[in-house]
């Protein structure tokens, strides 16, 4: 489930999608930074919230394993009413056309032993419960990764949106210029509206990177589980736009994750859980000892020989018995119960130890994945730096030429368009290679902002 999680983040990155949750109404701030995001995602999230309640009931089950111990207290009492012969306190059956009997009584026992089957339990909940903890930790784990990707992939939209303006304002000049031109007939027309086309087309690109820029918002604030607000801004971030390259190897992450991950810690406890499973089931095998204290008494209407009935003061103090006890319990046979449950938490460990094997081996596998698309993701950031120097310094030569009309406007928009996607294509590579890194930063344990 948590790799799939992982997969799911990554498609994000690329298409944006992000599953549809209920707003929940929550107070913003104009303008939100990327801990307000996270936090309120945790607060909000629902994954987060039964993570969180899975928890509690883990705890509840812990202390109801260590309540085991404590002594009960059990009361009980009845009153019966017959019609015919009866027997009175002292066991002698009367005649009587009504009689009416009541018995009263207290006890209480402690277990004193099982074997260690309730220890065993204790110790069994105790790591089931510990295990739940890192449960909830590694689903606000996943919740901040996807807010922070999804909080950098907003930023992305701005700066293309910003870029996209730029790309406007730099073809605004040139059709200006154009225009002036070809009113005084001084370039053929078909120049005047090469130029005209290509401002047009920096005007859509201004729309879309508009709707991008929304998308991106409204699937940020649907992931915190909040209402969409048009006011709502994101606090701008300090980009390295030279970034270096990752300094941990898969084998460094690797080391790192299984001694910090919450993933991997909650499968190492359930197998620690299921251990204890066993030994508790086994404990079942031996004698059960406990210690009891009783006390009751009882009450009849039915007279003692030729003597009338007492008061029911009276006989509930005189009738009073009380005194202690001691249980032993031997399982000779119950159905065969006790082996029974003991090869089913053979089976449970088994399970456990499977599925922390599996989760072992898909973490370094995830990790040698994140790692190369890291490594792949700096390599294209850098191919893309040195795209831009160039087809910056090929687009002023070209500017210059055609200032000077020297070459034809299809020449120059040749230019303008290769260094517009070029600046297009690094902002998102910036911002792939930083996601990447969080994604690693993730495996450590060490995510930041």
């Amino acid at each position: 489930m948590f790799f799939k999680k992982i997969s799911l983040v990554l498609l994000i990155l690329s298409a944006t999608v992000i599953a549809k949750a209920q707003p929940a109404q929550t107070q913003l701030d104009s303008v939100l930074t990327l801990q307000q995001c996270v936090n309120i995602a945790i607060i909000n999230n629902l994954s987060v919230k039964k993570s969180e309640t899975q928890m509690l009931r883990d705890k509840i089950s812990w202390d109801q394993a260590r309540e085991y111990l404590l002594p009960n207290l059990n009361g009980q009492a009845g009153y019966n009413i017959t019609y015919g012969r009866g027997t009175n306190t002292s066991g002698v059956t009367v005649s009587a056309s009504q009689s009416k009997f009541a018995q009263f009584s207290l006890n209480s026992n402690i277990l004193l032993s099982n074997g260690l089957s309730a220890i065993n339990s204790i110790r069994q909940n105790s790591l089931a419960y510990q295990a739940g903890k890192m449960d909830f930790q590694e689903v606000k784990n996943e919740t901040t990764l996807t807010i922070i990707s999804l909080y950098f992939i907003e930023l992305n939209s701005e700066d293309q949106l910003s870029q996209a303006k730029l790309q406007f304002d730099a073809s605004k000049v040139n059709l200006d210029r154009e225009k002036n031109l070809n009113d005084a007939g001084s370039i053929a027309p078909a120049e005047y509206y090469n130029i005209k086309g290509v401002h047009s087309t920096d005007q859509i690109n201004i729309y879309n990177a508009q709707t991008a820029v929304l998308t991106a918002k409204i699937n940020l604030l649907e992931a915190m589980n909040v209402a969409y607000k048009k006011d709502i801004r994101l606090e701008r971030l300090q980009a390295n736009n030279s970034p270096g390259l990752y300094p941990s190897n898969p084998d460094e992450i690797y080391s790192a994750a299984l001694s910090s991950l919450a993933l991997v810690k909650a499968s190492d406890l359930r197998v620690k859980s299921a251990e204890k499973e066993v030994s508790a089931a086994k404990g079942k095998y031996y004698p059960t000892l406990s210690l009891g204290y009783g006390t009751s008494t009882q009450y009849s209407n039915l007279p003692n020989g030729n003597e009338p009935p007492a008061s029911f003061s009276s006989q509930f103090k005189d009738n009073r018995l009380y005194g202690p006890s001691l249980n032993l319990q031997v399982p000779f046979l119950n159905y065969f119960q006790s082996r029974n449950n003991v090869r089913r938490a053979k089976l449970d460990l088994l399970d456990a130890q499977n599925n922390n094997s599996s989760t072992q081996i898909q973490l370094k596998q995830q990790i040698e994945q994140a790692h190369a698309n890291m490594n792949n993701a700096y390599d294209r950031l850098q191919i893309l730096n040195d795209q831009v120097v160039t087809y910056q310094s090929l687009y002023d030569a070209q500017k210059t030429k055609f200032d000077a009309g020297v070459i034809t406007s299809d020449i120059f928009i040749i230019a303008k368009n290769n260094l517009d996607a070029a600046n297009v294509n690094l902002i998102n590579a910036r911002y792939d290679y930083l996601i990447r890194t969080k994604i690693l930063d993730y495996y450590q344990g060490k995510l930041s902002f």
